[in-house]
């Protein structure tokens, strides 16, 4: 078995993620182990960048905003050590990529929510 059956089978252990678009507000639940102990650490933030829709290289980018810096993360869709997957808000946008939030801060970063 090479790396990329590691991550085929990953794939199929793994239980779907609910539907989410770009521009969502998410809180993705990642596993995080810490020397021999597993905890849960939730990353919300809004999803900026989304490529592939299946298969083992897909992936999602999540931005947010701490203490005035931007972190993102890039999250590999089927990746067993996402536990979960909440979306909080949905919001309509016109781009396939939000990477033009990087440069905007406060109320100009604020996406068009869909209520409903």
């Amino acid at each position: 078995m090479n790396k990329h059956d590691d991550v085929v089978n990953a794939a199929k252990r793994a239980k779907p993620l609910p539907e989410f678009n770009i521009g969502d507000n998410v809180d993705v639940q990642v596993l995080i182990r810490e020397g021999d102990k597993e905890r849960i650490q939730i990353f919300n933030g809004t999803v900026i960048a989304r490529r592939g829709k299946v298969g083992p290289s897909a992936t999602f980018t999540v931005r947010r905003i701490v203490q005035g810096e931007g972190v993102e993360r890039i999250f590999p869709i089927n990746s067993p050590k996402i536990v979960g997957l909440a979306v909080k808000t949905r919001a309509s946008v016109r781009r396939a990529k939000l990477y033009y939030l990087r440069g905007l801060t406060g109320k100009a970063a604020k996406l068009k929510e869909i209520i409903g």
